[in-house]
């Protein structure tokens, strides 16, 4: 389990199949990700045992309910071919947006990457017109590589104009000395 100011992040479990479905039910959550929406608890409960109980998937649950709003992820896929590099992944029920959850989460998400698993880069991807994402993955320091005009979404049998970022550990190292500094002087000034 890992653990920030809101949020702690520890391996889905089939219990959380009525909430998870709570917010995967909403067509502006896993479309614009690339999955379809989820039809019942049910269906929930599978995408639970076939997708989200795998190694370093993690429920996003607050900690002020205890309950799971949202999920994050590190994944070795077709950008994350190397043994040391993965794929962050991520989504977050709607009432949740615009309140900052998702990258506090990535933050304690690279760390555990960077620094536990002895990862060497993260990828990361949004399609187009996912603002949000792309958001996340810009304050989070990722730097952009390319983008792919017709890459396979095969959850929803299409393709899609898709952008790819990638963060290196220097990069990391670097993000989290700047962060520490802005941390500091705002604490220096509090006082």
């Amino acid at each position: 389990m890992l653990e920030t100011e809101r949020t702690l992040l520890r391996p889905w479990e089939e219990a959380d199949a009525e909430e998870c479905y709570k917010y995967a039910k909403d067509p502006r959550v896993g479309p614009i990700a690339g999955w379809p929406v989820h039809t019942s608890v049910e269906n929930s409960l599978q995408v639970i045992r076939d997708v989200l109980m795998v190694p370093e998937t993690y429920a996003i649950v607050l900690k002020e309910t205890g309950l799971p709003v949202g999920s994050i992820g590190l994944h070795h896929n077709d950008l994350a071919e190397k043994e040391d590099e993965v794929e962050l992944g991520y989504w977050l029920g709607v009432p949740y947006w615009g309140q900052g959850l998702v990258p506090e989460a990535a933050r304690e998400l690279l760390r555990h990457a960077f620094e536990d698993l002895h990862m060497a880069r993260v990828w990361c991807a949004y399609y187009d017109g996912n603002g949000k994402s792309k958001r996340v993955q810009e304050k989070l320091g990722f730097r952009y590589q390319w983008t792919t005009e017709n890459a396979p979404v095969p959850q929803m049998g299409e393709t899609r104009k898709g952008h790819v970022n990638l963060m290196t550990k220097e990069d990391w190292a670097s993000t989290m000395v700047s962060h520490r500094c802005t941390r500091h002087s705002e604490t220096a000034s509090d006082s």
